[in-house]
């Protein structure tokens, strides 16, 4: 599910089955790399520890400032420790109004507590800065090539072309000398400014059309020739392939009506658009007018719905900031907008059948709206004999009962999101483009026989994905019910990902859930608040202003893939060829390009944790699969500093002995096969792929 932190922590998701979040705990000593670049520093890069040292940069380091050996804080030493809600969810301390965005570190931030140039301690989030920080700087490749020489790195234009490892190559007497802690600079791995990002690498789009396999839910000649947003009309659609709309002739409901409670059948829209509309009139509303409209037209789950969680959070909320029952009226009008906004049938993206669905910002709130008052039809169990069986939850009701902290943050997020989109002065100009792939039979890779060199690589302990990773393709660690338990308890990377970007949450109304070969990609979503803290030190920490450019299509640059890992019960299970193989083609069927000139990969610790994913196999696996599909990786490792390390070192030893994909396959079938014959296996898998070419050297 995902990788943050160091809580690893059990989750429910809303199919009724418990969610384990990738999380991977780590209390190793935190060693922040250095750069000496002068005052300026990329992201993922900590502070110079001393005034003489900051005057000095620029020149060469030594070895021996590669790592600072600051220790971990107390409270981030133990495993499983509770963050402190002033640290992020990466561990980092940051306070609440920077807590996203990892490139303005707080002053207490700063090395071991030296004081901060103005230069970076007067860094702020407004939109020229975050500009700066979204956009990778347009400096000649000359000065890149000067940055990543002071840095230890090779210069390459080419995302799959790793740096070049000619100045490291030494004869076999010296590398037989050689060994892991003479490699550990990671000299090898490339510069984060180095990896493609958009909108620098976007592609020309041409005129936005629709196929047999792309549903456009806005009219295209409207959007195509006038640049102006409209529904595209359509006909209603009341069939197992297609959304089941609550505004559709084909909803029906039982009341008993009169004075002799005589059952009949009513359309469903008319109850619901009652009960709505006398919402939208109302000054404020509250929780029991919530409960209260949302029976009428869910009658037989009377017994069943609790709503004690929205109760407690629109009384919890400090009146200062509780605009809620005022709010909640808007919504109620922007629910009843559906009929107007969705007027053409909405697809469903079934399993095996690749397809994409384009559709409005407009069109995506007027959905969520619905969603939040519960209106979608046969959409409210999990029953194994349900229709919607094989999809998520789409509507709110689990969010509102069994009231916890968790969902107070989720709550707050989400309202925030209808605060923005019912503002009379919003501006909901955008499209989003939700697609599912699938990597057919005949596409797969034949990993044995891949003479695919490796990418370029940049690991890094700080940072997040979606921050330092701006630009790039960035993973969802998801749950294969997309979404996993955002509308429960779960609160970790994906259900995170989520509640920053709610106009992801759609996505669960129509993608059936991911088969081993399947992932979804979501192109255009804006991301609407920040956050610090993850699972039960998860806080909703303000508004974002999201500055992002948009594309020829009118989607904010922002683009997503979710794929889903193995969860194994026993750690051990990892350790076969057949799950290896299922996980290679599982991120190959995300990473893959589909097009020209596509960003590289912003990824980390992905199904590992309460998964009880190897991390090390996991982060070996991810770079074959780029190195397949000719991309460059950024890795994350959330704070995890001995992966950093072992990653960054592994990386240079197969760069420096020419290692391909299928190498790299060949390695990973002995791993496996020696794990799967010890009992008590020792050491992990980098250690073995050292030990093994080491060994390979000693022969020659």
């Amino acid at each position: 599910m995902a990788d943050r932190g160091n809580k690893d922590s059990l989750e429910m998701d809303d199919q009724g089955n418990k969610k384990t979040p990738d999380m991977t705990d780590q209390g190793n000593k935190k060693t922040p790399d250095m750069t000496d670049q002068g005052n300026k520093k990329t992201p993922d890069m900590a502070d110079h520890d001393s005034k003489t040292q900051t005057a000095d940069m620029g020149k060469n380091r030594s070895p021996e400032m590669a790592d600072h050996g600051n220790q971990k804080s107390p409270e981030m030493a133990e495993e499983g420790t509770k963050n402190p809600p002033e640290i992020a969810d990466h561990g980092n301390r940051r306070p609440p109004e920077i807590a996203d965005h990892g490139n303005n570190h707080a002053p207490e931030m700063a090395g071991h507590g030296s004081q901060r140039t103005r230069e970076m301690s007067d860094h702020r989030n407004n939109s020229s800065r975050m500009k700066d920080l979204l956009q990778p700087d347009f400096q000649s490749p000359t000065c890149h090539q000067e940055k990543a020489k002071q840095a230890g790195c090779s210069f390459s234009t080419s995302s799959s072309a790793p740096p070049s490892v000619a100045a490291v190559s030494r004869g076999p007497a010296e590398r037989e000398e050689s060994s892991w802690a003479q490699e550990e600079d990671g000299a090898s791995c490339c510069l984060l400014d180095d990896l493609k990002r958009l909108p620098q690498c976007s592609k020309q789009l041409g005129p936005l059309n629709f196929s047999r396999t792309h549903t456009v839910l806005i009219d295209l000649h409207f959007f195509n020739y006038e640049a102006t947003l409209k529904p595209q009309e359509g006909q209603d659609t009341w069939s197992s392939n297609f959304v089941k709309m609550p505004c559709s002739q084909g909803s029906y409901m039982t009341v008993k009506a009169g004075m002799s409670k005589q059952v009949t059948q009513v359309w469903r829209w008319d109850v619901i658009s009652k009960q709505l509309s006398s919402l939208s009139k109302k000054a404020a509303v509250t929780a029991d007018d919530v409960e209260r409209a949302i029976m009428k037209y869910n009658p037989k789950y009377k017994s069943q719905w609790s709503f004690d969680g929205l109760s407690a959070f629109l009384k919890s909320v400090p009146k200062v900031e509780n605009y809620f029952s005022t709010l909640l009226p808007k919504v109620a009008a922007l629910a009843l907008k559906l009929p107007d906004h969705v007027k053409k049938a909405i697809p469903l993206l079934q399993r095996g059948r690749p397809a994409a669905i384009t559709l409005s910002q407009v069109q995506i709130s007027c959905l969520l709206a619905n969603a939040f008052f519960c209106t979608f039809p046969h959409r409210n169990t999990t029953s194994s004999k349900a229709e919607y069986y094989s999809f998520p939850s789409i509507n709110f009701t689990s969010l509102f009962g069994n009231w916890s902290g968790r969902k107070r943050e989720k709550l707050r997020a989400i309202m925030h999101y209808f605060k923005v989109v019912t503002d009379d002065n919003a501006k909901l100009n955008g499209l989003l483009t939700f697609e599912r792939c699938c990597l057919r039979a005949s596409d797969a890779p034949d990993w044995r026989s891949c003479k695919e060199t490796l990418p370029k690589l940049h690991v890094t302990s700080l940072g997040t994905i979606e921050t330092e990773g701006t630009g790039m393709l960035q993973v969802d660690f998801a749950s294969s019910w997309i979404g996993g338990g955002v509308l429960g308890s779960g609160l970790v990377q994906e259900e995170i990902l989520f509640l920053l970007n709610p106009e992801l949450i759609v996505s669960r109304l129509f993608t059936e859930k991911l088969e081993d070969n399947e992932c979804l990609v979501i192109t255009g979503c804006q991301q609407f608040s920040r956050h610090s803290g993850f699972g039960d030190t998860f806080e909703w920490a303000g508004p974002h202003e999201d500055c992002l450019q948009m594309d020829e299509w009118a989607r904010w640059q922002r683009q997503i893939v979710a794929i889903d890992a193995l969860n194994f019960k026993h750690r051990m299970e990892q350790y076969n060829m057949r799950h290896v193989i299922r996980e290679l083609n599982k991120a190959y069927c995300g990473f893959k390009s589909r097009g020209n000139n596509e960003p590289d990969i912003a990824t980390g610790k992905w199904g590992c944790g309460a998964f009880n994913g190897d991390p090390q196999l996991k982060a070996v696996i991810q770079l074959m699969a780029a190195a397949k599909a000719n991309r460059g990786l950024a890795f994350f490792t959330f704070q995890d500093e001995e992966l950093k390390r072992g990653l960054q070192q592994i990386y240079h030893l197969l760069l420096s002995e020419g290692a391909t994909v299928e190498k790299l396959y060949r390695l990973l079938e002995d791993f496996c096969a020696v794990q799967g014959r010890s009992r008590d296996p020792h050491g992990g898998l980098f250690e073995f792929i050292s030990s093994t070419i080491r060994h390979s050297r000693s022969q020659l």
